[in-house]
Parts: structure tokens; sequence; C-alpha cells
């Protein structure tokens, strides 16, 4: 019965952002792609405010809220989003009242004592002045884990809302932390923006100003005081400013733990390639290879199938920028640990040849500077692919519109033709709400982290696994 197909096509049952055929995606789906990519600002088709509007439908609409805690959770803890959780814990408070469970989940999903400060300001902002007490109670827990440089660092003290002004509303258990921090008598955290700032205020003229600058990174670095991400954007500035301190640099750029911990989004190394590789500073070369290592780190989980894969990019317009930067890098991941074939597509598609000895940097650089920003055409992948498959892994925002309808009976006539059944995999790198395929037919995936790799081995056995994924986390 594989090729025994049935003669009328599926009826796609909506029409996506770009104007296209296409298949809704179901709730906890589509709560779940918003969760694990939106960082609530302006993308191709889709502005920040639109899809804050959008999520909040969803969370209302969403009958099991406790799903909505658990993407939440994963969404903060594992992927390491901020803005998006932060939402869906103020409409959490305003929709959900009176269950057990929600001081421990708004406790939970406080990652940094920032986050505490913006759920709040997002609940003020949209719902008013009257804070749930299980909101109080759960932000207060979070409150009263951190210590006292954790505190001081992100008090954020010329804010509308302050960390104070959180502590004062709330009211945490009592910590000695917490105390020196209302008080005012906590001392400062040396973070790398009031290092360099007391450079600059101490510096006479600008050879102090560059001796200082020296010190002040040297002494971040060696008392590893910076943090990964700020390391990552300052990398270029510190080869520039400290090159005494560049080799314990690139030793922290390298610490896995650090790698973990961080929850650094994969894109940001390519941020980071950039600055470093325009630079021509002596140690530029030295750096690339840390960066390098480091991606690799961060994708350590990428799954190694059996078979032969077809890893499809979408190259098209609406690609433009960290879709594009995300897409090639898990490209590049997947190539170098598969048997793969990569194509790019946009209105037609070709076959990339890639060499697996550069680094997972390099091939996606590459990969970014081959896309062709034009229409999207989904058909065109199934039209170009000239061989059997086991898998086929769609890179996209699945905003398809070219070809008349949704590329289900191209599919079908490909796998025809070449006595092939694979699965597919429809990797949503933009969560705007819709598939090219039916949920049922293919694997759905979601998101930009080390986790979304993880998953990814999950869904080969399983094609619910992201759903059921969420669903595991305990609240």
């Amino acid at each position: 019965m594989k090729f025994n197909f049935l003669k009328q096509r599926p009826r796609a049952d909506t029409v996506n952002l770009a104007g296209g055929e296409a298949f809704a995606e179901t709730p906890k789906l589509e709560l779940v792609s918003v969760m694990l990519t939106s960082m609530l600002k302006d993308e191709f088709y889709r502005n920040g405010d639109a899809t804050a509007s959008r999520l909040t439908a969803l969370i209302a609409g969403q009958e099991d809220k406790r799903f909505v805690a658990k993407a939440a959770l994963y969404a903060r803890k594992e992927a390491g989003m901020r803005s998006i959780t932060h939402l869906a814990a103020a409409e959490l408070a305003r929709q959900v009242k009176g269950q057990s469970w929600t001081a421990g989940f708004y406790d939970r999903v406080v990652h940094r004592p920032d986050d505490a400060i913006e759920i709040l300001a997002c609940y003020r902002g949209m719902h008013g002045d009257t804070i749930p007490n299980s909101l109080k109670k759960g932000l207060g827990r979070a409150l009263a884990r951190f210590d006292e440089y954790q505190l001081a660092k992100y008090r954020k003290n010329r804010a509308d809302l302050s960390l104070v002004d959180v502590v004062n509303l709330v009211h945490p258990p009592a910590t000695e932390a917490l105390g020196k921090l209302v008080k005012g008598t906590l001392a400062p955290a040396e973070t790398w923006e009031t290092k360099l700032t007391q450079a600059g205020s101490a510096a006479q003229n600008d050879d102090d100003l560059t001796t200082l600058k020296r010190e002040a990174w040297s002494d971040l670095i060696h008392s590893r005081k910076i943090g990964y991400f700020a390391l990552l954007r300052n990398l270029r500035n510190i080869l520039e400013a400290a090159p005494e301190a560049v080799d314990a640099a690139l030793a922290l750029l390298r610490d896995e733990k650090l790698i973990r911990r961080s929850l650094v989004l994969p894109f940001r190394f390519q941020t980071a390639l950039d600055a470093v590789q325009s630079s021509h500073l002596p140690r530029a070369a030295d750096a690339l290879a840390a960066l390098s290592d480091a991606v690799d780190i961060s994708l350590a989980n990428v799954p190694a199938f059996p078979g032969r894969t077809l890893v499809a990019l979408d190259g098209s317009g609406s690609m433009a920028g960290r879709p594009l930067q995300i897409g090639s890098l898990f490209a590049a991941t997947l190539l170098m640990a598969n048997d793969a074939d990569v194509m790019l597509f946009s209105e037609d598609a070709k076959y990339v040849t890639l060499n697996k000895r550069d680094s997972t940097l390099s091939l996606a650089k590459w990969l970014q500077g081959q896309a062709q920003a034009a229409g999207t055409n989904f058909h065109s992948i199934f039209q170009c692919a000239d061989r059997a498959y086991d898998r086929v892994i769609i890179l996209s925002d699945m905003q398809g519109w070219m070809g008349h309808h949704a590329p289900v009976e191209t599919f079908r006539h490909w796998k025809a033709r070449h006595r092939c059944d694979p699965k597919v995999f429809s990797f949503d790198l933009n969560g705007y709400g819709s598939l090219q395929f039916p949920e049922r037919q293919v694997c759905c995936l979601a998101g930009f982290s080390d986790k979304t790799l993880e998953t990814l081995k999950l869904l080969d056995a399983d094609p619910g696994a992201l759903i059921r994924v969420i669903e595991a986390v305990e609240l």
C-alpha cells in the first residue's frame, strides 16, 4: 500500500501569512512553536505586538493551562527564551487563580532576578496594579534564592520598575542579601559595564584609558566575573584592548559548563564571528578557532541518523536575518554528523556541495551567502530531489506561497518515482503557526537551542515527541 495513494489530495485548511495554502497547527503545537522561536521582535511577516497578541489568544484558548506553564518553563530553562516567557507568566497570572501549582511555577520560571522584574512589569502594564497572591508568593520565593552578586547585577535602579520595587511589592522571605538590597548597602556588582565605566571615569588621558581598560578586561576574565554572553559580545574588544588576557578568554569560550549554563542561543556565535573576522587583529585566527569549538560544543546533541538524509534549507526573502542564521547553523551541524545532502530552496531548489572538513561556522556562513532571497516554493524541493532518502529535514519559516497548492501531491509523486517513503521533519524557525504538510504526517520541531537537536533524536522514533517532551516537564 506504500504507493497506492489517494486520488484526492488532502485539503489545506488555512492560508499562511504569505497568502499561500497551508495546514493549521494544533493549538498546542502553535503555542510551543511561538514560545520556542519568538523574541517578541518584528519579523518578516509579523511584528512583535502581533506575536504577543497571538500568544495571549493561544493561552486563553488552551484548556490545559498547566501545559502553558510547562511550555514556558521549558522555553526559559532549556531553550533560553526570555521575553516570551515573561509574557506567558503574566498571562497565566491573570487567567489562572486558586490553583496549587501556580506559585511554584512563578518561582521556577525565574532564572535570573530580572526575570521577576520583567514578569511583574508585564503583568502590571497589561492588567493593573492588583497583583495575585500566587504571583507575589512565587516571585518572592525566587528572589530569596539569589545571592548578593546576582541581586546587585540585576537591580535595575534606573528602570521604571527596579528590583527594590519588586521586593517591596511581593514581600519575599527575608534574606541577608535582600536586606542589603533594600537598605542600599549592597556592594556594586563588578560587571563588564561597571568596570569599563569606572575605567573611563578614572582616566586622565587616552593612554590612561587604554591602560585602565586593559586592566579591567584582564581582571574580569581572570576572575571569571564576565558572563558568557558578554564574553561573546566583547570578544573583538578583548582582542584589541587586552591581548595578554586572550588565552584566558578563549579558554572560557571553550568551557563546556559555561556554555551549557549560559543558555546562549547558537546564532550568537555567528554575530561574534562576524565581528572578529572583520577586525584583522593579531589573535583573530585563534579567536575564530575557539568560536568554532564553542559552536560544536553548544550543538553537541546533533543526532546521527541511519540511512540517507536530505536537509532542505529555505533561503527565501522572509528568512533573512536570524532565521537564516539559525537554519544555516543547523543545516551545517546536521551535515557534519550524518550521511546527508544539503539543498537550498526559494523559488527553485539546488543541491549544494559542502566540505565536511570545514568548521560548522564556516559552512553556515557559506550557506547564508548562497541564499537567493526570492519567493518560497516548497514544490521545488521534490522537483529537484533526484534520489531516494530515508528522511527529509526542512528548515524554514513554513511560509510557502508558490506552486498553487501545498506540496503534498508533489511529495507523493516524488516518493512514487524514487520508491521511498521518508519521514519529513518540519523545522519551524519563526513560529508563524502553519505547516506545509498536515501535522499528522510530519515530525514537527521548533526552537534553536541544543535541546532542539536533542528532541530531533526523539522525533525519529516518535513524531509527537516535541509535545510529549513539554508535557513531561514537572510543575
